[in-house]
């Protein structure tokens, strides 16, 4: 749990680096750069952003792990320079921003089934066994459809106490998307989305609480992001893919899923890839910003500090963290469009040059 409570306390530790921050004033001043969302990526980022600090001294990055769905709001309410997104905007919040937003993915993961199970370390789960225990239809962990997918493990006779996110997150819409796909009685009754109606089970904020519920009972499993159950030690099931192959989420399975061709505005989903070494829950993750960054009375300096910061999350030292903490580094395809789509980010119409 320390390494948890460490990745709690990362926006306090970042904002008690410098409590003299600025955006004017000479080549001294200090400027500061403050995003909020996504709590999926927040590992990373809590390394990425750091580095970035380092060699850029005069440069505070505070970031708010707080879903996605308060990301996608802060952003659309300006209290942040950028948003952090596990779903891409869809039509009817790209018409709600008052502005057009450019998305740069920044690295991909996998949501992984973490459960507390004594004695058993190996699990195998399809699509459909997971929605029929979040649908309330599986209430036991030796249900004969479980037992059914996993012969050689001996299941208790135990309550499954199903975990999922009371916060707007992009991991629910990641995980629901999914079950929509390989399900058609979830795709019916509760479809996709940021936030849903849970018909059964126990609500946590964000992937630390689901984390740390599923951890703390046993009998429970939880949909995370993968780094949550590496961090915490929490095993997770191999998952019934399309091809019928049983698979971890690993840095080969969710490169795999992306071994699709990507569209000009990285919005892309990589759920339930036909790839038969992929893993069926993989995702990007995107930091949000505005194309046109003169609004609010927004400086030259601070639209650069913005460019300058996802330059550098999608440079090789960027993309190089991403890998050594078990999330999945961008393809050379998704770093070309995120390259030019940076480039299209400007103030008032005019070119941005990042300051270096």
């Amino acid at each position: 749990m320390r390494r948890l409570f460490l990745f709690l306390l990362f926006p306090l530790l970042l904002q008690s680096c410098n409590n003299n921050s600025g955006t004017t004033g000479g080549s001294s001043s200090q400027s500061t750069i403050s995003g909020a969302g996504a709590t999926f990526p927040y590992p990373y980022y809590n390394i990425v952003f750091r580095d970035f600090m380092r060699y850029n001294e005069d440069k505070t990055v505070n970031y708010g792990a707080i879903g996605s769905g308060g990301g996608i709001r802060s952003l659309r309410d300006h209290s942040v320079d950028f948003g952090a997104s596990d779903a891409f905007l869809n039509e009817k919040e790209i018409e709600s921003m008052n502005g057009e937003v450019i998305h740069i993915a920044t690295c991909m993961g996998g949501v992984v089934m973490a459960y507390t199970l004594e004695g058993v370390d190996s699990l195998r789960l399809t699509g459909q066994l997971i929605s029929d225990i979040y649908l309330g239809k599986i209430e036991k962990w030796n249900d004969q459809r479980i037992v059914a997918e996993n012969p050689d493990i001996k299941l208790p006779d135990l309550d499954i106490t199903p975990v999922y996110r009371s916060d707007g997150s992009g991991t629910t819409f990641n995980f629901s998307e999914y079950l929509s796909v390989v399900s058609q009685e979830w795709n019916r009754i509760m479809g996709k989305g940021k936030s849903l109606k849970w018909p059964a089970g126990i609500a946590a904020k964000g992937n630390p609480g689901v984390a740390g519920i599923v951890q703390q009972t046993e009998g429970a499993i939880g949909y995370i992001g993968s780094e949550y159950a590496l961090t915490l030690r929490l095993p997770t099931a191999k998952l019934k893919n399309r091809a019928g192959n049983y698979v971890d989420a690993t840095l080969e399975t969710i490169s795999a899923a992306a071994n699709v061709t990507l569209p000009d505005d990285m919005r892309a989903t990589i759920t339930d890839s036909d790839d038969p070494n992929a893993y069926p829950i993989s995702l990007f993750t995107w930091i949000l910003v505005y194309k046109d960054q003169a609004y609010d009375n927004r400086t030259l300096e601070e639209a650069q500090d913005i460019v300058e910061l996802l330059e550098y999350v999608i440079s090789p030292e960027g993309q190089k963290v991403a890998a050594q903490i078990n999330y999945a580094p961008l393809s050379e395809q998704a770093l070309e469009i995120n390259s030019r789509l940076i480039k299209q980010i400007n103030y008032g119409g005019l070119s941005i040059t990042p300051q270096n």
